[in-house]
């Protein structure tokens, strides 16, 4: 048998070359493809173009402040009937006159609260606490020499209300005090040098009164 020739040895080696060739030139292209694949980055995702949220503004509080309450005049009677109490208001202030017409009176001032309560005092110690009801009457207590009166008084209309006379009458010193209720009663005290008595009534009209025999003018009293 023959061996093979030196040609076609060589043929044979030049094929086997060939195809080596072709193969590595295939793989490296696919390699290099696949590579570039996987380290290319994605596109990025585009931004939203919205606006940033404004913060909403703080909301403004409303003021809760009452207004001072109204000036008016308040006449009425203590809940036992045994003495009348009438208050008058202006400009946060308060003046009271509390009596039960015969040796018992307490004239009351302080000041009211935008709420309408009130805390009023007298030289003697007596004191009065009430509050106003919607404007139209006080609901409150007078505490004198140890007892307490509840009272109401409804709103008063001139000439219902607190009403006053001062003056010397024959050489003694005149103090007299009147509450005039929205009916027409009337209830007083006339103190001559510190001595309480009973008063005489005054013309609601005009506040002319005659003590001692002397005509005096009774005014309305305001704070």
């Amino acid at each position: 048998m023959k061996r093979p020739g030196p040609l076609l040895t060589l043929l044979a080696g030049l094929v086997l070359a060939l195809f080596m060739l072709t193969l590595n030139v295939t793989s490296g292209t696919k390699t290099a493809s696949s590579s570039y694949s996987e380290k290319s980055p994605s596109p990025s995702a585009p931004q939203s173009s919205a606006p940033a949220s404004t913060p909403s503004p703080t909301p403004t509080k409303t003021s809760t402040t009452k207004p001072p309450a109204p000036n008016a005049d308040y006449a009425g009677r203590t809940d036992d009937d045994a003495a009348s109490v009438a208050v008058s208001v202006r400009d946060g202030k308060a003046v009271a006159y509390f009596c039960d017409g015969r040796y018992k009176e307490a004239w009351l001032r302080g000041r009211v609260n935008n709420n309408g309560s009130m805390k009023l005092t007298a030289p003697n110690g007596a004191v009065l606490d009430g509050t106003i009801d919607q404007g139209r009457k006080i609901r409150g207590t007078v505490k004198d020499e140890g007892r307490r009166y509840a009272f109401t008084a409804a709103k008063a209309v001139k000439p219902s209300g607190l009403w006053r006379a001062t003056a010397k009458v024959r050489g003694a010193k005149i103090d007299a005090g009147w509450v005039v209720l929205p009916n027409g009663r009337q209830t007083g005290i006339v103190t001559r040098d510190g001595k309480p008595a009973s008063a005489p009534r005054i013309d609601p009209e005009t506040g002319a009164v005659t003590v001692d025999g002397q005509q005096l003018t009774a005014r309305p009293v305001t704070p």
